[in-house]
């Protein structure tokens, strides 16, 4: 008999008509629309959910998916998640384990509010925010959301019913490698605020494998080993249904279209895949959950030439994915050799390319003219690193699209806003332009033509300034041709941002001061940085957290930090400031702890803790830290025992890592650790000076080290630090600062009152004299400052040859960073945090008033001046 041939039952989600030719065996129809991840436009889902029939809507809305909202569904959710989806039971449930089956939970609770944000964004149609960055530091993600979508408690029950405690589960997750420092960390508190004010965004990273790295110190050295962070993430989604073809390499060819119009056509070399990953973001306090997606590196044949491994060419069959892949292995492979320099353009590329092509793709769903397309999408571009996507979005505007170089470059200036991060020279992203050709060559003639453009404009309307157009242009003119990308970054965005006030200032008087000459000062605003009090004061300190609500009636200053004012009506209530000091002590004791159990050293919670934790840099001054803290131990050695026994304990802790090319940063941290060796062991100092480095310094240690906190340092040379934002971090967590007049340091100062700080060294308008005084000046080193280079040269602190580089730089060659110059005084203000801090009682009146004030540093207020100032963009709250 016969077999009678299957009928596929047609899909009711959408129309046929644009279907066209078979895809299956003859007999078998065709169903009407392929579902896909990325759904439809606004006009298209009211369409297709109009042809749904009203039973199938029904049904689908009776077995919708609910978020739990008690114990007992959060224990049924969890167990559940344990015993099938992870296939384990009652009797072989470790920590991890309840760990992944409590995050899977979340996770579930979480995609249902994300599934209904994108929904309601799309629904409204409206302008959307779109933050491109290289780095997102997220840290641990279960606790975040656990405290976002506030069921803490909840879990806590809930696993305390299954046999674990909160902190053993919260601990098993790993950092999510995604960041190195302060800009990552920043990206990561604006995607909290962006969701917490429910304005509709998406940020575009790269998933690494691989993080910077881990750090270890061996030997007082830092080691460099993989820092594989993926063994088992649940909070991201593979979206294997997006890709991106990536193209590199290859030539340009130009030619005439039907309608006589000159196109130019990019082809032949290689393409790889770029396959989304999304990573669900929830605000704060509100259902809005927005989306993180990031970018991963396949090869376009697929994993494996099956041709080649039939031929015997076994490692060739893998050749091509192992090439693709190390696009997006490593955050910044080091570029001292010319492959690593061509490996980070590619990077940088491959996500900005993918990036642009889904948020065309997204605006091209709304069928709206391109002329529209500034007033739907705003593209922050977070430092030089997404620059590319500029010329990017001008080559689809012109090669794509077929739009005119003028009305394309409208719309790209209309879209993109430019923050800077810096004033350094050498972190001014800079291509050369034999790379970029090889690379990038049809970019390469648009950052051209850009550049040709902008020169005439700047010839016309400056004609006396024939050296502005050299000083200007975004090609330097040196051996090879370099393509300066701040400068393309700064032409191609109709507003650029400083971080703080002192950094926009500079950038407009240095860099960009031709700039604001050409475009006039509009063009150039300030957005100070800030914080999530969320992540860094109720995640990372809940006892003080919970002790600030109950004063001020609820967590509401959790998202107005300026409500924190009212605390300082509290200065006079003794109960109060006593249990301020026991969260302070009890925070000491759990990093006393932490410092126990992974270097062996034991320091007294008693004693004052001194932190400077954050990137390994000249600029930062690690070196000025160090040497300070041999001073101290050559004064404690030249003491009496009864003159010791007046000093107040400190601990010095570091923190952080040197980038692996990097080699006097490593150096520094060398010193640090074999200075620590001597002091920790000496008998004579004992408890009154302990030098301690904390090893992979990340967002979790930064979580226990910054509650800890008396004093931490923030000590950069003036006009280097473009704002800094752990300096908030610390102050916000009741810690006091040493610091210099830079970055955001002089608007805490303004904010807290200078009583409450301790600031010294020079003024950045001072700088470059004193520079200039090394060099051609008669320069005379600090008598402290030498006595501590003799110890350092008599081996006291191991061989001398390690840290003569480190000494010389100083002494010999210029010293870049003013740390001679900035010595003594950075001596004496220490002398007076010694004084102030036996004081217990005003130093910890000193600590409130400072956190009352900290108001203004909050990640809400950025967002709200970027949404006003710089993107026109409107937030959409949920309908309750």
């Amino acid at each position: 008999m016969a077999t009678k041939t299957r009928e596929r039952t047609l899909s009711t989600s959408a129309p046929v008509s644009d279907l066209q030719g078979p895809i299956a065996p003859q007999g078998m129809s065709r169903p009407k629309h392929k579902r896909t991840a990325t759904g439809f436009g606004a006009q298209d889902i009211k369409s297709v959910e109009a042809s749904i029939p009203e039973g199938q809507r029904e049904a689908w809305k009776k077995h919708s998916v609910q978020g739990f909202t008690t114990k007992e569904q959060f224990e049924d959710e969890t167990v559940r998640h344990i015993e099938t989806t992870l296939a384990r039971s009652l009797f072989n449930c470790d920590e991890l384990a309840a760990y992944s089956g409590a995050a899977l939970a979340f996770r579930d609770r979480l995609i249902i509010e994300w599934n209904r944000t994108q929904q309601r964004q799309t629904f409204a149609d409206q302008k959307r925010v779109y933050y491109l960055s290289l780095e997102f530091l997220m840290g641990r993600a279960l606790d975040n959301a656990m405290l976002n979508v506030g069921l803490k408690d909840v879990a806590r029950a809930g696993l305390k019913d299954l046999g674990f405690r909160i902190e053993d589960v919260i601990s098993q997750e790993h950092d999510a490698a995604l960041g190195n420092g302060g800009l990552g960390r920043l990206a990561a508190c604006f995607l909290d605020s962006l969701a917490t004010l429910n304005y509709p965004a998406w940020g575009y990273g790269l998933r690494y494998r691989y993080g910077i790295f881990k750090q270890e110190i061996v030997d007082g050295y830092q080691v460099e080993i993989p820092d594989y962070w993926l063994d088992f993430n649940p909070w991201e989604f593979p979206r294997h249904d997006i890709t991106v073809d990536i193209q590199f390499y290859g030539s340009v060819r130009r030619e005439k279209d039907e309608h006589g119009k000159t196109v130019m056509i990019w082809e032949g070399g290689e393409i790889v895949d770029a396959v989304a990953y999304d990573v669900p973001i929830p605000g704060y306090g509100t259902s809005t959950t927005n989306n993180l997606r990031l970018w991963s590196s396949k090869a376009s044949k697929g994993e494996f030439d099956f041709q080649k491994f039939n031929s015997g060419e076994y490692e060739g069959s893998v050749g091509d994915q192992q090439r693709a892949e190390t696009i997006s292995a490593v955050l910044y492979p080091n570029d001292n050799l010319e492959r690593g320099k061509e490996l980070r353009l590619k990077q940088q590329y491959f996500w900005c390319a993918a990036s642009l092509f889904d948020i065309v793709r997204r605006f091209t769903k709304t069928k709206k003219p391109w002329s529209k397309f500034p007033d739907m999408v705003a593209i922050q571009l977070n430092d030089t690193h997404p620059a590319l996507a500029i010329v990017e979005l001008q080559r689809i505007l012109v090669d794509i699209e077929g739009l005119d170089w003028a009305e394309a470059w409208r719309i790209v200036q209309g879209t993109f806003g430019y923050t800077n991060h810096t004033v350094m020279p050498e972190a001014l992203e800079k291509w050369s332009v034999p790379l970029m050709q090889n690379l990038l060559p049809r970019h390469l003639q648009i950052i051209y033509e850009v550049n040709a453009q902008f020169l005439q404009y700047v010839e016309k309307t400056f004609p006396k300034d024939r050296d502005m157009l050299r000083r200007v242009s975004i090609i330097e003119e040196s051996q090879p041709k370099m393509v300066r990308m701040a400068f393309l970054a700064t032409i191609g965005s109709h507003k650029v941002n400083g971080v703080a006030e002192l950094h926009s200032d500079l950038i407009r008087t240095t860099i960009f001061k031709d700039f604001v000459t050409i475009y006039g000062p509009d063009k150039f605003t300030n957005v100070t940085n800030g914080i999530t009090p969320r992540r860094w004061l109720h995640q990372a300190n809940p006892r003080l957290s919970e002790l600030i609500a109950s004063k001020l009636g609820g967590y509401n200053f959790l998202t107005d930090l300026t409500k924190l004012n009212k605390l300082e009506n509290f200065l006079d209530d003794a109960n109060f400031k006593k249990e301020w000091q026991e969260i302070k002590h009890a925070n000491k004791v759990r990093l006393a702890q932490h410092i126990k159990d992974t270097t062996g050293v034991s320091v007294n919670p008693k004693a004052l803790f001194d932190i400077q934790v954050k990137r390994i840099h000249e600029y930062k001054r690690q070196q000025l830290n160090i040497l300070g803290v041999i001073h101290r131990y050559l004064t404690i050695k030249s003491m009496s025992p009864e003159e010791r026994k007046k000093l107040a304990p400190r601990v010095s802790i570091f923190g952080g890592k040197a980038a692996p090319g990097y080699w006097m940063a490593k150096t520094v941290i060398h010193l640090v650790c074999s200075v620590g060796e001597v002091v920790n062991n000496d008998k004579d100092v004992g408890d009154l000076l302990k030098v301690i480095y904390i090893e992979d310094y990340n967002v979790s240690k930064a979580e226990i080290i910054t509650p800890a906190s008396d004093i931490s340092e923030h000590i950069s040379t003036a006009g280097t630090e473009a704002s800094g934002t752990s300096n908030m971090k610390f102050v916000l967590n009741g810690g006091l600062i040493i610091g210099t007049c830079d970055g955001a340091n002089i608007e805490i100062t303004r904010e807290i009152g200078e009583s409450n700080i301790f600031l010294f060294g020079n003024l950045a308008e001072d700088v470059e004299d004193l520079r200039h005084a090394h060099n051609y000046g008669d320069f005379q080193l600090d008598p402290d400052l030498n006595k501590v280079f003799e110890a350092i040269k008599g081996g006291r602190f191991g061989d001398a040859g390690r840290f003569s580089a480190l000494c010389n730089s100083i002494t010999e060659h210029g010293d870049y960073y003013l740390v001679s110059d900035d010595f003594n005084s950075y001596i004496k203000t220490h002398e007076l945090v010694d004084e102030a801090f036996k004081d217990q009682e005003a130093w910890l009146e000193k600590c409130i008033t400072s956190v009352a004030r900290m108001g203004f540093f909050s990640s809400d207020r950025c967002i709200q001046e970027y949404a006003e100032m710089i993107w026109n963009v409107e937030p959409l709250p949920p309908k309750e």
